[in-house]
């Protein structure tokens, strides 16, 4: 871990420990094509703190593309955390990712400032350069810009949090010393993690990541993802999300889904093993079930009790 991230609450409580730890991502209710009742995501979200989840993940979906058959939740990520903020102690947030080029990096340093201060230093931010097509130019974005972006927009953040009344230029504007950004985040810098590969290299990832985020791979995948990480980042941590419907019967086997599995308790905690054995550090839970505290308190207490 970089010394500047460990400053973060929300980055000590997601990585401190020597085992996996585990989050769940929003919408905690499954609706992803409307609008979720934020009552109910509240509600869920003090239940998953409750019951043992380390984080709570939100993710960056300006735009509802009904062809990608997901709204992300619906609500804007830096209200929707603020809001959770306000209703949980010591779960840390996240973000599962920011879409750094259809954001302009005064407002991401400014809106995720805010959030870390308002939660006590609890926000970790996911980062990305996104994936929706028409995004692109809704925004008016070169989406073949995008690796560019990325990289400018991750050295905007860190100087915006670090300095005071700093002097950069970039694509999205100038800055020219007069003025300053406030208010700052808790601690020094906020934790970044890219998430998949940002269109980014791997070392690029390393040197200005304080942890990789990514999706759900193949055993051997995950294996030599890690190995190549650990390689290069050390003991940075190493992020994924998985998909997962528990099953009716406890012993029934896997099934896969997109992104993760079906399968009863006993396998994913065989599975979830063999991830802390690799060295994987967090998992980002996507539940789906048709009662989603009932899923969240026998996830805690069948496999996150039980490693």
């Amino acid at each position: 871990m970089t010394d500047l991230a460990c400053a973060n609450a929300g980055y000590r409580r997601l990585f401190d420990s020597s085992g996996l730890s585990f989050g769940v991502g929003f919408p905690l209710t499954g609706e992803r094509t409307g609008t979720p009742a934020i009552e109910e995501e509240v509600r869920l979200a003090s239940h998953a703190e409750a019951v043992g989840f380390d984080g709570l993940w939100a993710r960056d979906v300006p735009t509802y593309w009904p062809r990608f058959g997901d709204a992300g939740g619906a609500f804007d990520t830096w209200p929707l955390l603020s809001h959770v903020a306000a209703h949980t102690d010591d779960v840390a947030l996240g973000t599962s990712s920011i879409v750094l080029p259809l954001r302009h990096p005064i407002h991401v340093a400014k809106s995720a400032a805010t959030v870390d201060q308002l939660s006590a230093g609890r926000l970790v931010l996911g980062v990305a350069s996104g994936d929706r097509d028409p995004e692109y130019p809704a925004f008016d974005v070169d989406p073949d810009n995008r690796d560019a972006l990325v990289r400018e927009h991750v050295d905007a953040l860190r100087a915006l949090w670090g300095e005071e009344y700093p002097t950069l230029e970039g694509s999205w504007g100038r800055m020219d010393g007069d003025l300053d950004v406030v208010p700052k985040p808790t601690s020094e810098t906020l934790p970044l993690l890219p998430t998949g590969y940002a269109r980014q290299s791997i070392e690029w990832i390393a040197e200005h990541g304080d942890g990789w985020l990514f999706y759900h791979l193949p055993d051997d995948t995950l294996q030599s993802h890690l190995d190549d990480w650990r390689g290069l980042a050390g003991d940075k941590p190493f992020v994924i999300a998985v998909r997962v419907a528990l099953a009716e019967d406890p012993a029934a086997g896997p099934e896969h889904l997109h992104l993760g599995y079906r399968a009863g308790v006993e396998w994913f905690r065989q599975y979830f093993r063999r991830l802390e054995a690799f060295g994987l550090d967090h998992v980002i839970v996507g539940l789906e079930a048709e009662n989603p505290q009932q899923a969240m308190t026998t996830f805690a207490d069948e496999i996150i009790d039980e490693l």
